[in-house]
């Protein structure tokens, strides 16, 4: 019977519509190389036998693949899935169902994630699998560490593509690029309690779950490019007290928050003194990286700074420029910083956030 030390060398890759290319690029140093590929979704292979799933900046989700199928009678495919993990020896205690995506992110409105369209034949595929193979009949729920996860790719509604992963056992006891893992497809769900002023919400919430960042209620969290508010307002949701930087207009919502104040200004024309106390810093602005970089290197390397922590939203500009990521992540590191780790957001368009702690002082 098959054991989880097995050496495999077929995986399958969810990523960003768009990104296939750099996926493929960024794992080909593990000796990953392309197998199939649609928009949103990679297939790659290994001659030598792995045990170790690919990784990568823009590798949302990554599974050992063990097939697919395809058709118009979901009853007969559910059967050759029941088959296809049958012969893995495997017992799955999760069930993961998503679907690629199969247009940019923002696009006609578009977000990752589960559909409605998803849902209904996760439903199906949770209630038709034997529970002796897949011990749940409820699909998508978030996983724990040591979960043994069975993943279904929807590439297209009758075209399903069938894997698995585990959670690494320290998931949630450490933070980092364990924790999406846990999600399905790597899209963290939520069920916002306030109201969504913006998808930065969405983006500060899994910045700040990816990061592991403990984030404490009454931190003082400094965010640059805030308006109008959206990871203000996850950051309040939080119990952080938040200072907001941008010209721009901030929502009434989050602007008449108790806990939130608003600077009506540009990062750079600021005093330092004005970040004085401050823990944590995000900055999510329109600006090219190289300028977001130096007016956050001249708040942290002030002799007065605070900040233990930073989320960096970095705009590439095209997948294409991915190749400056490296010299981004040693110019933080002249600054101090340590644990530094980038990713491609779920909910982060053609852009990654770079997650640092700065060493203590």
């Amino acid at each position: 019977m098959p054991n989880d030390d097995e050496k495999k060398c077929f995986a399958m890759i969810a990523c960003q519509n768009g990104a296939q290319q750099v996926v493929v690029a960024e794992v080909a140093g593990d000796n990953w190389r392309l197998a199939f590929s649609r928009p949103g979704f990679v297939t790659v292979k290994r001659d030598v036998a792995t045990d170790r799933l690919p990784r990568g900046v823009f590798v949302r989700a990554a599974s050992w693949s063990i097939g697919k199928t395809a058709g118009v009678d979901s009853n007969v495919m559910i059967a050759e899935v029941t088959e296809l993990v049958r012969a893995t020896g495997h017992v799955f205690n999760r069930l993961h169902v998503w679907p690629r995506d199969r247009v940019p992110i923002g696009k006609f409105g578009f977000e990752p994630g589960v559909d409605e369209v998803t849902a209904v034949v996760a439903s199906a595929i949770a209630a038709g699998l034997p529970r002796d193979i897949v011990t749940t009949a409820i699909a998508n729920e978030v996983a724990a560490p040591g979960d043994r996860v069975l993943d279904i790719i929807l590439v297209d509604p009758a075209n399903w593509w069938i894997g698995w992963h585990r959670v690494p056992g320290s998931a949630h006891a450490t933070g980092g690029d364990s924790i999406p893992t846990t999600w399905p497809g790597g899209v963290q769900p939520l069920e916002p309690v306030v109201p969504v002023i913006s998808r930065a919400y969405f983006k500060a919430a899994e910045s700040i779950a990816w990061s592991g960042f403990n984030m404490r209620q009454g931190d003082v969290a400094v965010e640059i490019g805030s308006a109008p508010g959206g990871a203000c307002g996850r950051l309040l949701e939080l119990g952080l007290t938040v200072i907001g930087i941008d010209p721009g207009d901030m929502d009434p919502e989050i602007e008449e928050n108790r806990n939130f104040s608003h600077i009506r200004a540009r990062a750079g024309d600021i005093p330092r003194r004005e970040f004085r106390g401050a823990k944590w810093l995000l900055v999510d602005s329109t600006v090219r990286p190289d300028q977001s970089l130096t007016t956050v290197e001249n708040i942290i390397t002030n002799r007065e700074s605070s900040i233990e922590g930073m989320l960096l939203t970095l705009k590439l500009g095209g997948f294409e420029h991915a190749d400056r990521i490296p010299g981004w992540i040693q110019r933080v590191k002249t600054w101090g910083a340590m644990d530094i780790r980038v990713r491609n957001l779920a909910r982060g368009k053609v852009e990654v956030c770079l997650a640092a702690r700065m060493k203590p002082r």
